[in-house]
This record gives structure tokens, sequence and C-alpha cells, in this order.
């Protein structure tokens, strides 16, 4: 018998063997806590209960800071003890170059009580005058003079928080005091009071915004953060058009004509043309009468998503601030998956947002080349905080003593920054923020970012890449609503919610029966930048974690296709909630160490044999008749 008629017996007996596996009993043993914000809360409880999730943001943050400042001391008294004046001059000017956040540093001799000032500024220098700040730093000298430790509470001068901390060397001959700006906590609060919608959207940045409900596009007003769940944005004079037939220049010239505008911007197979005198309604008629398109629709905008201990079994690694606020690696059994696989540097993760800090410490050596959609003769740095945040929860370096632990530790990052200052970009930004990961090696793309209007544009854009084989990974939203959020919503992407340290849903989590998963997204401390780190809430904490885990699992086995990988971490989970799927917490929470059992060569997960089973032997089959 030759090989090609009994392979094709055995592509039918793949098919058998898929009826009786998927009949097969679970022997998972099941997690389920009570559902948490199963029903919709009035505004004002949302209001509070967010509000209530800012402050543990904010509070967690500024214990990192102080963290981290202490572990900073430590490191300058290592670095300087023996060296000139004018070494420690040179040393700390350098390093509050690049930790701006550490205002004023001292360096006090215990023998004489004498005492070294650096400060990075002539302004930073007439602040030391200030009652509070001396009287601070005085009490840090005396104590270093008692060969002990001061740390004092935040305080607000001229506008600005601040706490003054100091450490004895270990031999009680000198020490270290320092000034400490706490900014970060005021950027914190003032992203998440966005990223959580407790104030309408922003109209900051440089768009002119209309809002409109994402069902029917008529006008909405959004005047609370609550009113954010039946709004979409768009421009108000843009169009996103996809003709029958592309135009040729001399009908592009017509159109420009017409309208009063330059050429339209082409990716792929669509084009956006904006208009200076002319609404979306007028664009629309004008295409719809003149050009029958197979398509229009608004250019929208997109958003960022933001938002018990466990048994820590496995690899503990030595950074910082793992053990005390790094929750959400022991509850998704990260530690333990790391014991299989800490990932490959062939196998990229895309982070398709506002940028990253190429520069932050804990993520050097991690970030691989990017993109700037929004500027593109510019590097993808981040100017808002998210990016790097999101990056930091997928590869922060691990085992280096300092700041936090990334789920990942080999895979690279690739930045792609589609979303500007105001953390807001547009469909054209984000498709080809999308289309460019894809053609520029990344196995894997992560979405922290949303809006509730269908898009084809985007869509088309998501279908490009799972199309060239790069899993796709959203987040679902943070309006604690069963309206589908979009990219997430849309089938080739995986949509993440949130849990809280409880593995309870998250107050802000959206929900509803396109989630395929849970993911830890309530108080994610990360890197943040200006070499700092900090505690954020939202769905777009929970997606990087599974991105990571999906970088994991191409990184152990490389054979498998997106769509085996997808399915792979939707049946390898924490099962939450009723037994199953269901809408409040989809197939459950990721589990890496389960996961990734499951993916590793030459095995494949039991529920995917068969499909496996049936896309190898076609692939034989195929070769054969080449």
């Amino acid at each position: 018998m030759s090989r090609r008629k009994w392979l094709k017996p055995l592509l039918g007996a793949a098919a058998g063997v898929l009826v009786i596996t998927l009949m097969l009993p679970s022997r998972d043993h099941r997690h389920t806590p009570q559902p948490s914000y199963s029903t919709k809360m009035v505004p004002q409880q949302e209001k509070q209960l967010k509000k209530g999730i800012l402050a543990l943001d904010v509070s967690a943050t500024d214990s990192l800071t102080r963290m981290d400042a202490r572990q900073d001391i430590q490191y300058v008294m290592r670095e300087l003890h023996g060296k000139t004046t004018d070494q420690k001059r040179r040393f700390t000017r350098k390093l509050q170059q690049s930790h701006n956040h550490l205002h004023t540093l001292q360096w006090i001799h215990t023998r004489d009580g004498k005492s070294t000032t650096y400060t990075g500024s002539k302004a930073q220098t007439r602040l030391l005058s200030h009652p509070q700040i001396k009287s601070s730093l005085a009490a840090a000298r005396h104590s270093v003079m008692q060969n002990k430790s001061y740390e004092s509470a935040a305080f607000e001068v001229d506008g600005g928080k601040y706490f003054v901390m100091a450490e004895p060397s270990t031999d009680g001959t000198y020490g270290v005091a320092a000034l400490v700006s706490q900014q970060v906590l005021r950027d914190v609060e003032k992203h998440q009071r966005k990223n959580l919608r407790l104030i309408p959207y922003p109209k900051e940045g440089s768009y002119k915004v209309e809002s409109v409900h994402p069902d029917t596009l008529h006008d909405v007003t959004v005047k609370t953060g609550h009113d954010n769940e039946n709004a979409s944005h768009y421009f108000e004079n843009e169009i996103v058009v996809r003709f029958r037939h592309n135009p040729d220049q001399q009908q592009l010239r017509q159109i420009a004509k017409d309208l009063h505008c330059k050429p339209g911007r082409k990716l792929g197979y669509t084009y956006v043309f904006h208009s200076d005198n002319m609404s979306y309604k007028e664009l629309k008629q004008y295409f719809s009468r003149r050009w029958r398109p197979l398509y229009t629709e608004p250019h929208y905008m997109y958003l960022t998503n933001e938002k018990k201990l466990f048994n820590l079994d496995g690899n503990i690694p030595n950074d910082l601030l793992f053990s005390r606020y790094q929750w959400n690696l022991p509850a998704t059994e990260t530690n333990r998956g790391w014991g299989l696989s800490k990932g490959s540097k062939n196998v990229v993760v895309a982070v398709v947002d506002t940028g990253v800090d190429m520069d932050h410490p804990d993520l050097k050596g991690q970030i691989i080349s990017g993109h700037n959609v929004v500027k593109p003769s510019e590097k993808p740095y981040d100017d808002v905080g998210h990016g790097t945040h999101v990056a930091g929860i997928i590869s922060a370096l691990v085992n280096n003593g300092e700041g936090v632990a990334g789920m990942t530790w080999y895979n690279k990052v690739m930045p792609v920054k589609v979303l500007d200052q105001s953390g807001s970009g547009t469909t054209y930004s984000v498709a080809e923020g999308i289309i460019w990961a894809a053609d520029h090696g990344a196995k894997v793309i992560n979405l922290s970012l949303g809006n509730y209007a269908q898009a084809e544009f985007l869509h088309d854009a998501i279908k490009y890449a799972y199309d060239k084989d790069v899993v796709l990974v959203a987040a679902t939203g943070n309006d604690n609503t069963e309206r589908p959020g979009y990219p997430a919503a849309y089938p080739e992407v995986l949509a993440v919610s949130a849990t809280d340290s409880s593995m309870h849903r998250a107050a802000f989590s959206n929900y509803g029966d396109y989630v395929d998963v849970m993911a830890p997204g309530a108080s994610i401390a990360s890197t943040y930048p200006g070499n700092q780190y900090a505690a954020l809430s939202g769905t777009s904490m929970a997606s990087p974690h599974v991105s990571a885990l999906a970088a994991l699992i191409r990184s152990i086995n490389p054979d498998l296709t997106n769509k085996e990988v997808m399915d792979l971490m939707r049946s390898n989970v924490i099962d939450l909630g009723t037994p199953g799927h269901d809408k409040y917490f989809g197939y459950g929470q990721i589990d890496v160490y389960k996961a990734l059992k499951a993916a590793q060569r030459p095995y494949v997960p039991l529920q995917l044999y068969p499909q496996h089973l049936s896309d190898k032997l076609k692939s034989i089959l195929k070769k054969l008749e080449m």
C-alpha cells in the first residue's frame, strides 16, 4: 500500500478520536468563590468602588517607592564608600539624571556630624530651605548619628509631595539621607482616573472628538465616567472607507478636490480621509452616493484599559518587590511554571500601546527595536506610563535583586507606540501598529486598549495578523459592563477580564459571553517611567499576564499554531464561578504551570490532539503531492 493510501484512512481515524476525547470527564479540582459584582451597580456604587481601587493603587505605589528608595540609598552607600568628594559629586549627578525622583542626597559623617549635600538643580537647592524639609533632613541626620534608619511621613511643599529617608552604614561611620519626590503618586492618580473611567473621556490631545452610542451611532453626551460604557468616540471630520475597487491616483485627486482635503491615508485595503469643513455624516453621504464602497465607518479612538496569599511553590526570585507585592505570579502558578519554561528570546511579544521606557534598568536587554506610529521619526518612548507598566508585567528582569519580576525571563518585548500622550489613539494607528508588529516578527501581540464600537478597518488588521499565526490578546475594559469591547470581542482575539487577589472578578472589570479567560488585574506592581515602579489596576494589567503565558507556551513548543495556543490557554485554567465557561469568569483564571505542562513536547493536550494529528497528516500529504 502506498503512503498516500494509508495516510488517508488515518485522517478519518483522527476525526473519530475527536468524538471520544470530547466525551471524557474532567478531572479538574475546581476553585469556586462566589461571583462578586455579578449584578449591575448603580453609578454611585460603581464610582465609590473605583475610588477605593484608585486609593489602593496609590497606597501600594507609595509603598513601592519607599522600598525602591531604600534600595537606592543602600546602592549609593556601597558605590561611594571610600570615594573622593569630586567622585561622589559626579556619581550622584549621573544618578539623579536617570532617577530624578531622588531629589537630594546627603552624605553624613557620624564622627563629626558634618554632611555634604548633592542636589540636581538650583531650584532644588532653594527648596531645601523650606522648614518642613530642613526639619525632616535634620531628623534623618540625627537618626544616622545614632546608627538608626529613618523614614518620614509624606508631606507637601510648593505643590509637590515628598518624604525623607536615611540609612546608616553597617559599621556606623557614615550614612546617606535622601529627599525623595513622590510625583509618581500624582501621575498614578491622574492616570487611573482616566483608566478606570472615573472621569469623562479626556478632551486633551490633538483630536476633535465626537461621542456616539456604539450600537446606533446616535450622538451621546459623556458627563461622568459611568457614561463611558455606552459611548464610543470618533473624529468628527474623518471617515474610514474600503472601496470595492481601489481608486487610482486620478480618482484620489478627484476625491481630495471634492472634499477640499489632502489625499487619503492608505493602510492595507482601507483609506482614511480627513476634511477640514465636512462632518463624518457629510463624508459618509458623499462616499455612499459617489463611490458605493464596501463599507464606511467612523475613525474610532481607542483608550487604555488598565485597572489570601498563595503558596510560593517552585522558583522564588530575589527581586526586591516580589515577595511583598507580586501576589499575581503565585496566583497564576507562574513560579511553578518556570520549572518547565522561562521563555525564549526567539518568541517576541509586541506591546501595542503608549510605548515603553526603554531606559528602565529593570527592562535592560528585554526590549528590542520597535516602531512609533504616532511620530514615525521618533523612537517608541512611553510618555504616559501605561505601556511601560504592561511591558514589565511581561518581561521585567527576573532575579536581578531589584524591582519586580516579569512572567517571562527571556522573551523580548517589541514596543509599538499607537497611543499618544493622552493615552488615546485612532483606529488607523492601532491597525497600523498591529500590521507592523505582525510583519516584523511578533509571535504574540498584547492590546491593552479598546472601544465599544466595532470597526471593520481594525478587524481587517486583526485578521491579517491572525492569518500570520500571531496570538492576539486584548483587555475587555473597565466599566463593569456586559457590553462587548473591541478588539477583545473579535473571534480571532483572546479576551481577558480581571480578577483580584481573592480570585473574584474585579469590581471594575467588564464581563460577558465573549470573555475567554481571567488574569490578575488589581493593584499590579510593575515598571514605570523614570526608573520607578507603580501599582495599577485594570484589565490592561490582566491582558499582559495572558500574553506572557502565550509567549511561554510558544517558547516551550514552537510547533503549536496560534489557535492551538489559544485553545490550550482556555482549557488549562483555574475554573472559577459556575463549572465551565460563564460570562463572569470565561473559562477561568490562567494557570501557567498547567498550560505549560500540557504544551510540553512531544505531548499535545488531549483535547487538541485530534486536530493536531489531522493538521500534521494533511501537511505530510501536501508535501507528498508537491
